[in-house]
């Protein structure tokens, strides 16, 4: 059985507290690995290392630093289909799923590679007479990401590469549920450059991520995941006054206007409701017909949903790979008996599928559900997985009510020919990332990606220009040189003359 370990001050580390869990391939239902799972211990000793590490590559010159980014960017294009191997293997997705998944997280790596640029400062000569005044940002220290299981590389390079760039040191706790591909990213990154203990890889439970939110030397914490582990997080981190940006759940909503072109709307939805099994923050979960469009969206994809080829990721065959694990399907599952109670209809029906040869993988077919309430629980909550909602609205405003009033904001996208409907939702739509036509409008790196209202505690986004902001904090200086002008002693408030 191979044995998963954490890397600390760039040695494999195999872990000391005696606690572990299992790494299953969700293809098989198969157990593949055991991950260690740190205790407070290993991860104050490995926080202090990060520390001691930091000092010297924070003070490392930025244009430096971007030659690191520039290696890392040509070693993961390198490495990316062994990489997306280890997703498939421990996620489910399919591998070419899994090669577009390393493709997103290089863009923030090359974005990064811009770093002399973004951390340039700001001066104003002659503030008074022969004073000047100049803003620098620096890096906050020691930081942490918390990484999901359904992007183990993208989500980790959205944030380990600007952190490292703005001159901090890193220390990711990936998911335990598919860990294998974090330690590999790590050991590239010291491959390219990235000075030992400077990146660092904790594998665990709660018990690590209580650690990283309460250690006195972690100066900030990233996050992606759920709703109420975000929450968790976002109030845990602040009470010991770090920096948090926590980005969670999301129920995101495609509205189908009635002069939609049903053919790319159908394909949009396909993509987006049952790519990566609906594991996707950014998924499609829910499609709203506007006025008598619906009949005929669910005419057309229905049997599109009937047709899905799910099988193993790595058969190029498979359109949809597994779930992540055995209890997420039992999950999903549960959500789907749980509509067919509260009265939708259930126009396709993914549940007990089997596969032969794969009998014990954690496979279902695509669901899709029609008539769909908005007081419905498989409306409201997320579900994560791969079944799809049809509401009916009336009108656009309807429509855009059912967008606005959900508690969570993260995207949300219109189908239309209709440039005036379009330019009102764009302005309208209380998301984070709005798509016209785009059915996932998750921005390229030099914008950054971020929701609204429950889909995020904290008030930075993540990569692009935000992450800078995050990863740093400005530094000030106002100064004068004895060969200015001296007036004495000031015992007043200092001004500028």
């Amino acid at each position: 059985m191979n044995k998963i370990g954490h890397l600390i001050g760039g040695k494999a580390v195999a872990g000391t507290s005696g606690r572990s869990g299992p790494v299953f391939n969700p293809a098989t239902g198969e157990q593949s690995a055991t991950v260690a799972f740190a205790s407070a211990a290993e991860v104050d000793a490995a926080v202090n290392v990060a520390e001691a590490a930091q000092i010297a590559w924070g003070a490392t010159p930025p244009l430096m630093r971007a030659r690191v980014m520039f290696k890392l960017k040509d070693l993961l294009e390198k490495n990316r289909d062994d990489i997306a191997r280890l997703i498939t293997l421990e996620h489910g997705k399919t591998h070419e799923d899994a090669k577009g998944e390393v493709i997103r997280g290089m863009e923030v790596v090359e974005f990064a590679c811009g770093i002399p640029y973004l951390l340039r400062g700001d001066m104003t000569p002659d503030v008074g007479r022969g004073i000047d005044t100049w803003s620098a940002r620096h890096p906050l220290g020691v930081v942490a990401g918390i990484t999901p299981f359904n992007f183990p590389v993208m989500i980790g390079l959205w944030m380990a590469p600007m952190a490292l760039a703005c001159g901090n040191a890193f220390m990711w706790k990936p998911s335990e549920k598919d860990p294998s591909a974090s330690l590999r990213i790590a050991e590239l990154m010291m491959e390219a450059g990235i000075p030992a203990g400077v990146i660092n890889v904790i594998q665990g439970d709660k018990e690590a991520v209580d650690a990283l939110l309460t250690h006195p030397k972690i100066a900030a914490i990233s996050f992606v995941g759920s709703t109420a582990v975000g929450e968790y997080i976002y109030k845990t981190g602040s009470a010991h006054a770090k920096r948090v940006q926590a980005l969670c759940g999301a129920k995101n909503h495609m509205v189908v206007m009635p002069d939609a072109d049903l053919d790319q709307t159908v394909d949009a939805l396909m993509g987006a409701g049952y790519g990566a099994a609906g594991e996707r923050c950014m998924a499609i979960s829910v499609a709203v017909a506007v006025g008598k469009i619906g009949d005929k969206l669910i005419e057309k994809l229905s049997p599109r949903v009937s047709s899905l080829k799910v099988g193993p990721g790595l058969d190029a065959q498979s359109e949809m790979g597994p779930l992540v694990t055995k209890e997420h399907l039992a999950k999903v599952t549960g959500y789907v008996d749980l509509g067919v109670k509260e009265g939708a209809k259930l126009v396709v029906d993914g549940r007990g599928l089997k596969l032969q040869g794969y009998e014990s993988g954690y496979y279902m077919g695509g669901c899709l559900f029609d008539d769909v309430k908005p007081d419905m629980r498989i409306y409201k909550e997320e579900i994560f997985g791969p079944v799809l909602c049809v509401v009916r609205a009336p009108d656009y405003e309807s429509a855009v009510k059912l967008v606005n009033e959900h508690e969570y904001g993260n995207g949300a996208a219109i189908f239309t020919r209709d440039g005036d409907a379009a330019r009102a939702f764009s302005a309208e739509a209380k998301a984070g990332m709005i798509g016209i036509n785009v059915p996932i409008p998750v921005p390229l790196a030099f914008h950054s990606f971020g929701g609204w209202k429950r889909s995020i505690f904290g008030d930075r986004n993540s990569y692009g220009p935000e992450a800078v902001g995050f990863y740093t904090k400005i530094k000030t200086t106002t100064a004068r040189w004895p060969t200015g002008i001296r007036a004495g002693a000031e015992f007043v408030m200092p001004t500028m003359r």
